[in-house]
Order: C-alpha cells, then sequence, then structure tokens
C-alpha cells in the first residue's frame, strides 16, 4: 500500500514520503500547516486513491476524547424503562442498544483497513490528545459497560491534522509521523489552480497569482490569504468576467485588486493593503 498522489491533489514529494512512511510506521500522520493549504483534503484524497473508507472526526473545543469511542445513552435508557411496561423492557435489558459506537470504535471494528481523520485536534482542551495515547498507541479500549474489550481487526491509517493554535504533549507527539504543509510556492500553486481551473487563461492566471502573493507578502497582515480562499477568488474573477486590465495597475505597482473581500477577511488588513496602495499612488 502506497501513496502516488492523485489528480485532484497536487502532493509534494515530500509530502507522500511522508503519508508513506506513516503507513509503513503504522503511527498517526500529524499535518500542520497554515488554514487552507489543504489538511483535511489530503486524508480524503489519500483514502481514496488508496481505495479505503475515510472515517472523519471534526474536533470542536468541547469535545472530549471519550466521544471517539463511545458514549452511553442513560437518558434514553431511563426514558425506555418508564414505559417498559408497554413493551416488556426486552430493549432496557440490554445495555448495548445505549453504546453509541464513536469514530474510534468503528474504525477499529470495520471488517477492511479504513482511513481515520482526527480534524484540527488542536481545538481541543490540552488533556484531549494525552487521552487518546493508548487508545491510539494499543489500538484498543475498554468499554466498562459492556464489558467489552474492542480491539482493532486492522490497525486504521490515522491522519491528525493541526493549526497550531495549542501546542501538542510531547508523549503524544512521539507516537506520530510529522510533517508541516508548507505554503505552495508560485510553481506548485499553478499546478493546483491547473486541477481546478483547467481551462483558465494563463495570462489571467498569472496576473491574479501575482496579486495574490503581492498581498500575502504585505507586512503587518494579520491573516494571509490562504490556498483555498486564492480558489475562490478565481472562481469569482471568472464568474463575473473581471477583465485583465482591472488586475492590474499601468505600472505594475500593487493596486487593490477587485473582489478583494475574497482575499482579506478583516478590517485591519483591508485598512492596511489600502494604505499601502495610496502611498504607491503618491510616490508615482
Amino acid at each position: 500500500m502506497k501513496f502516488e498522489g492523485s489528480a485532484n491533489y497536487i502532493a509534494t514529494q515530500d509530502l507522500m514520503l511522508s503519508v508513506n512512511a506513516a503507513i509503513t510506521l503504522q503511527r498517526p500522520l500529524l499535518v500542520k500547516g497554515e488554514p487552507g493549504t489543504g489538511k483535511t483534503m489530503l486524508a480524503e484524497e489519500v483514502a481514496e486513491a488508496l481505495n479505503m473508507p475515510l472515517l472523519q472526526w471534526h474536533i470542536k473545543s468541547t469535545t472530549k476524547a471519550q466521544q471517539g469511542l463511545y458514549e452511553y445513552d442513560a437518558v434514553s435508557r431511563l426514558r425506555d424503562s418508564q414505559l417498559a411496561d408497554v413493551d416488556g423492557g426486552e430493549r432496557v435489558r440490554d445495555i448495548q442498544n445505549y453504546i453509541v459506537r464513536g469514530v474510534l470504535w468503528q474504525a477499529f471494528t470495520s471488517d477492511q483497513p479504513v482511513a481515520l481523520l482526527i480534524d484540527e485536534i488542536d481545538k481541543a482542551d490540552i488533556e484531549f490528545p494525552n487521552d487518546l495515547l493508548r487508545e491510539l498507541d494499543r489500538m484498543e479500549f475498554y468499554c466498562y459497560e459492556t464489558r467489552q474489550l474492542i480491539k482493532a481487526k486492522t490497525r486504521p491509517l490515522v491522519f491528525i491534522t493541526s493549526n497550531n493554535e495549542k501546542e501538542l504533549p510531547d508523549a503524544f507527539l512521539r507516537r506520530c509521523f510529522f510533517h508541516y504543509i508548507k505554503f505552495p510556492e508560485p510553481e506548485t500553486m499553478k499546478q493546483i489552480v491547473d486541477v481546478h481551473f483547467p481551462t483558465l487563461k494563463k495570462e489571467l492566471l498569472a496576473i491574479a497569482l501575482k496579486n495574490f502573493y503581492d498581498v500575502r507578502g504585505l507586512p503587518g497582515l494579520k491573516k494571509k490569504p490562504s490556498t483555498s480562499e486564492l480558489l475562490d477568488w478565481l472562481k469569482l474573477l471568472v464568474a463575473e468576467d473581471i477583465p485583465l486590465e482591472a488586475l492590474q495597475s499601468a505600472d505594475q505597482k500593487v493596486s487593490v485588486p477587485p473582489l478583494v473581500g475574497a482575499l482579506l477577511k478583516n478590517e485591519q488588513d483591508v485598512t492596511l493593503f489600502e494604505k499601502l496602495v495610496f502611498m504607491n499612488q503618491r510616490n508615482r
């Protein structure tokens, strides 16, 4: 089993090596990078390329590790017990009817190897990664309500993404293979855009990319535009049939591009950019 890229995802050589290293070592692949650099999409494309079902666990600030294993629905059991006279209480007597299996339980008991995405793990409480150490390391956990030891039939291919909002514990990091997705260079970005817009005119792409990297290169930006935001912007440029002249100034200096709201997402960055453009115009 080896990942060699896909038609829908431009994977650099070092990224493919990292995926295959995680497969060989049978360790989770921890992927970090700026938001919008394709971390989640990587898991989706690898799963499809390797013909593996993908289970996704999108982490929130309130997510607990136990939810990935299972949850015991005591409220439903209590309610059903109050109605036991109606159906004889058969359902209430079997506690397994009230066990809600989490994604780890589903992955462990799957009859075929699956890919498991734990998305944005840094959103959760700082103890969340530590709470999963044993389960991800030993590929087993115990269900106390049913007195079952749930062991993985086959080891899932685990992807864990992080936006670096919180530092992850050293003990957790030791159990992962790590890869940082660098922001794409212009040449790689052209390949990414070509996948999504194969008929885009080369002149439009060249000017749009120059605008995009000019914006990203502004010192003091609170949030730099991401790859996904570039794709959104290009989609709008094509939909609105924006002429090439609107994307560049006569002297090729920085100018405010049309539909800049697709790239800059807060008022501080828009104001900063407009000030820079104004200063450029004064210095002409």
